[in-house]
């Protein structure tokens, strides 16, 4: 009876259930509290479902799933996150998935997109007065932009300390863009505002498409060349859709590799959430810092296109600059929600997705000057 309740308590003291602690509790909360979001309501399931489930994996004590040598799910953070490998690849696939003709169609919401990368810069300035140094404020500052594979990629060369909680508060405040800018949009613009009807834009060309590109690729790569990895895949990526004779290549940047990637990305950086590490002080003013540069990017691009529209004579709709942040395509789709809220008849998500593309650019570039002048 001895060697049994001997045995049972060797098992009982290996458990889960004997190491686990309130830190792990919590965690495993926010995971389940994030796939709820994304199952009951619809929050960016694609993004929500793997970085909370990653969550609840990294916080079952006793499993070493994320231990560097051994863990798998370890193993392949420093594969592919950490080395910044998964980031570009989304790249590729994103460029692959992108549609310029909005853009080309209208180039003045390139300013949008530009303008949109104001919060990136409130936060950096929060974060230094905050405490951390200037590399790890400009990691933390790119959470504005709302790209995740940009702040996994900057958060590496420049704060790899502050990887997980920069990559955590980027993808969270991507898949929660419903909930975040619809109050800053409301703020900020009256029902008529909202109501506006914008034209439908010109017809864009092939040739425009095929070299847009090639072009940005060049000039970027020799102006910031630290910007080559992130807009160079980007525009390959998007210079193999609109080149049209590889098909097949298209189809797998855009379905296979894009899914496979976004599975063991976002896994990853669930996994990053490990209680003892992500439960800090510095987490949570990352996690802050990270939400006032979203509401702030948000408030820019909203306020540029509030000038915008007055310039234009009231033809562009000042909702549209809340999709200069680079959260593709969900910004677009939220600001063209909102305007249908106002106007049933409004229909603004490809007018949107012209800043909202530009964000994309805008925020890698951000990251790039960033680079360039740290000398990452």
């Amino acid at each position: 009876m001895s060697d049994i309740l001997a045995r049972m308590m060797i098992i009982w003291t290996g458990s889960g259930f004997a190491q686990l602690q309130w830190g792990h509790m919590l965690m495993l909360v926010v995971g389940i509290t994030l796939i709820t979001l994304a199952v009951k309501k619809g929050f960016e399931p694609l993004l929500l479902i793997p970085i909370g489930f990653g969550a609840i994996l990294t916080n079952l004590p006793g499993s070493g799933i994320m231990d560097p040598t051994h863990g798998f799910l370890g193993q392949i953070y420093n594969a592919g996150t950490a080395s910044e490998i998964f980031p570009i690849i989304m790249f590729l696939c994103l460029g692959a998935l992108t549609d310029f003709k909005p853009l080309l169609a209208n180039p003045v919401t390139f300013l949008l997109g530009a303008a949109a990368q104001g919060g990136v810069f409130v936060a950096l300035v929060g974060a230094v007065a905050l405490g951390f140094s200037v590399p790890a404020a400009c990691a933390i500052g790119i959470i504005g932009g709302a790209d995740g594979p940009t702040s996994i990629y900057l958060a590496s060369k420049l704060a790899p300390e502050y990887l997980g909680a920069i990559a955590v508060a980027s993808y969270s405040y991507m898949s929660l863009v419903p909930l975040i800018q619809p109050p800053v949009i409301r703020l900020l613009t009256t029902k008529k505002e909202r109501s506006i009807e914008m034209k439908a834009t010109r017809e864009v060309s092939r040739t425009e498409l095929v070299v847009f590109p090639v072009v940005v690729a060049i000039l970027c790569g020799l102006l910031l060349p630290p910007a080559v990895p992130l807009i160079g895949m980007f525009m390959l990526g998007n210079f193999l859709r609109e080149s049209h004779v590889v098909d097949r290549l298209v189809n797998t940047a855009q379905n296979e590799i894009c899914n496979i990637t976004t599975i063991f990305l976002g896994v990853t950086v669930g996994a990053t959430m490990e209680a003892d590490k992500f439960l800090q002080v510095a987490t949570l003013k990352i996690i802050s810092l990270g939400l006032v540069a979203f509401i702030f990017s948000t408030f820019f691009g909203v306020l540029f296109g509030k000038l915008m529209m007055v310039l234009s004579g009231g033809r562009i709709n000042p909702i549209i600059g809340a999709a200069g942040v680079s959260a593709v395509p969900m910004a677009a789709r939220t600001a063209h929600q909102e305007g249908q809220r106002a106007n049933p008849r409004n229909f603004l998500l490809m007018h949107a997705m012209g800043p909202n593309v530009a964000g994309v650019i805008g925020t890698a570039v951000a990251a790039a000057v960033m680079l360039a002048l740290l000398g990452g």
